[in-house]
């Protein structure tokens, strides 16, 4: 049992080989790839906050009482979700929310799946042994510390038959078995922490349609380094500039991946669903994993968002833009932040109890944020640049700055208002321009827009679970509203 360190990650990670593309190369070391160390050593500095803020980030095993990361709680109270709470706030201030799948994702993920027997063990039990393969494996990652990635949507090749899941080979399926493991072959996206994982797990995204062969029908996790398993990565949003010239790009590129699973043998003990079609259709729905992750997904959006709103404000700071105009973006930008808060402060002030004993945030609050934080985002991007103007372009390079001469002239032509000096003007335009015009920036903005799932299918997700209470106290008070109209017609 351990709360790894920084060097503890990166020494393990040095240790495990994968088959990662990224552009035409096949990268022998993630740690010695310049376009890949600004991303470990990112990682590695969330393992390290651990041992920086232990009271906030380190709890008790609940069955061994030794150290472990307060990620992989599993919720059994409200105290419960305050304390995992205040744990993934300080892991999403270590990239100021720009990396969506930082370890505490993938934690709080399988201590929710840990905690539904119902759905993973099925309605019969038909699925008890890999429910119990899935919380030993809970149970190794929480005291093995473990960084996963994990890939759980179906490939988009040609929309007319992607939804065969019959004899369609590209969709990821079982082809074999042994006595000790299954043959799966086929593809999966998108392997986000890929490079700087140390496992690639495999749980369902979507239900699969009627008629579906069970071969489909498949969660697992394995080794990085398994035979067969291929990562072709996504053209790098890395920059490798002066810190301070890309202070985002040089450091928080999580990475994607599209992985290929080349006849891949995964151990059956690692293997949590074979063939239950019924347990793959029911344990992302209607179940806790919603209001669970959603916890850890508005604590990273709510960060980015807090992080937004002060950088536009510093923009129009620097140049002294006190106009109506930029006064009401900032305060757009901070009626999301207070939103985003209330949610999440409702969510946990009103949790529910589910079958099995967990303990989650209501999931109603959580469901409206999740289809609303897509637009603010795109929203604040649209302040950011508007606030920003032509001032994104103007902005001197670290290299630029330390000539004698040409800082002498930037100090003279190029400084902020009043006492901001032209090297931090410089910096808060480049830190605006990384966010918004950079490689990753772009790759961050689609990001925002269709992670978890596109604003119009939260929409529905809502509709058909909440409306129905809600139209009853809506025909209340239209009801009442015209029975003390009529009479007063008497």
């Amino acid at each position: 049992m351990t709360v790894r360190t920084g060097k503890d990650y990166l020494e393990g990670l040095a240790a495990t080989s994968r088959e990662i593309w990224l552009g035409d190369e096949k990268i022998d070391s993630v740690l010695d790839h310049p376009l890949l160390r600004g991303g470990a050593e990112t990682i590695a500095a969330y393992y390290d906050a651990h041992h920086e803020h232990p009271d906030d980030m380190i709890v008790a095993d609940p069955e061994t009482g030794e150290p472990m990361a307060g990620s992989h709680i599993l919720p059994r109270s409200q105290a419960d979700l305050v304390t995992r709470h205040q744990a993934l706030v300080r892991a999403a201030e270590v990239s100021i929310g720009q990396m969506g799948r930082t370890p505490d994702y993938m934690n709080v993920t399988f201590a929710g799946f840990a905690s539904d027997r119902t759905r993973w063990a099925g309605a019969d039990n038909e699925n008890a042994e890999g429910y119990e393969n899935l919380v030993e494996f809970q149970r190794r990652l929480r005291r093995d510390d473990l960084s996963l990635t994990h890939t759980i949507v179906h490939p988009t090749i040609d929309k007319a038959t992607d939804a065969n899941f019959v004899d369609n080979p590209v969709p990821l399926h079982k082809v074999g078995e042994t006595a000790d493991a299954i043959i799966v072959r086929g593809a999966r996206m998108l392997a986000t922490l890929a490079p700087f994982a140390d496992e690639q797990t495999v749980y369902p995204g979507a239900p699969l349609p009627p008629g579906s062969s069970p071969d489909y029908a498949l969660s697992f996790t394995v080794a990085m380094d398994a035979p067969g398993l291929v990562f072709l990565c996504r053209d790098s949003g890395t920059r490798t500039d002066h810190p301070l010239d890309a202070p985002i790009s040089s450091r928080f590129d999580e990475q994607d991946a599209y992985c290929i699973f080349d006849d891949v043998s995964v151990p059956k003990e690692n293997v949590f669903i074979d063939g239950q079609f019924g347990v793959y259709n029911s344990v992302m729905h209607t179940s806790p994993w919603w209001p669970n992750i959603m916890q850890q997904t508005t604590v990273r959006a709510l960060t980015k968002l807090e992080f937004l709103y002060r950088l536009a404000g510093r923009m129009a700071e620097a140049v002294n833009d006190t106009s109506d105009k930029t006064i009401d973006m900032l305060g757009e930008i901070h009626t999301y932040v207070e939103m985003t808060r209330s949610a999440l402060t409702a969510a946990i002030d009103n949790p529910k109890t589910w079958e099995d004993g967990g303990v989650f945030p209501g999931a109603q609050p959580m469901h409206a944020a999740r289809a609303l934080i897509p637009q603010w985002m795109v929203r604040t991007n649209e302040i950011l640049r508007a606030i920003g103007g032509a001032n994104l372009l103007s902005t001197p390079s670290q290299g630029q700055l330390h000539d004698a001469r040409v800082a002498k002239l930037t100090d003279e032509f190029l400084p902020g208002a009043g006492n901001i000096t032209a090297a931090e003007r410089s910096q808060i335009f480049r830190l605006a321009w990384d966010h918004l015009g950079s490689a990753l920036g772009s790759r961050n903005d689609l990001y925002e827009r269709h992670y978890l799932g596109s604003p119009m299918r939260t929409h529905h997700t809502i509709e058909k679970l909440y409306a129905e209470p809600n139209r009853q106290r809506g025909d209340q008070l239209i009801q009442k509203l015209l029975d003390d109209t009529r009479s007063r017609l008497r």
